[in-house]
């Protein structure tokens, strides 16, 4: 009787020191997220400042006065404004509808 009691007592004790150390293994792995947020929150704050910079470098680019300054310089001369007739546009909603029926016709 004392042998199935202390078999008993081990095996409790083998899963109670299992499920410790599972325990004991989140916690770590929480705990180096932890430390690394700080450093990615870093990361991602210069990401978006760098992202600010960039957008504001297009913004710049492609600001109307300077492309009509760009369009004075030799290297743009061969560029020219296009006439009314040489200009072709496609109702929006012609196009949306031929978008959706060569969607419908693959499926």
């Amino acid at each position: 009787m004392k042998k199935g009691l202390l078999y008993r007592l081990g095996a409790c004790l083998v899963i109670l020191s299992l499920c410790l150390y599972c325990y004991q293994s989140k916690q770590n792995s929480l705990t180096h997220l932890k430390i690394n947020l700080p450093q990615l929150e870093l990361e991602i704050k210069e990401l978006k400042k760098e992202i600010c910079e960039l957008q504001y470098e297009i913004d710049r680019a492609m600001n109307p006065a300077k492309l009509i300054e760009l369009t004075h310089r030799p290297e743009f001369s061969y560029l020219k404004h296009p006439l009314m007739k040489e200009i072709l546009t496609i109702p929006e909603g012609l196009v949306l509808q031929k978008e959706t029926d060569s969607l419908g016709s693959l499926f």
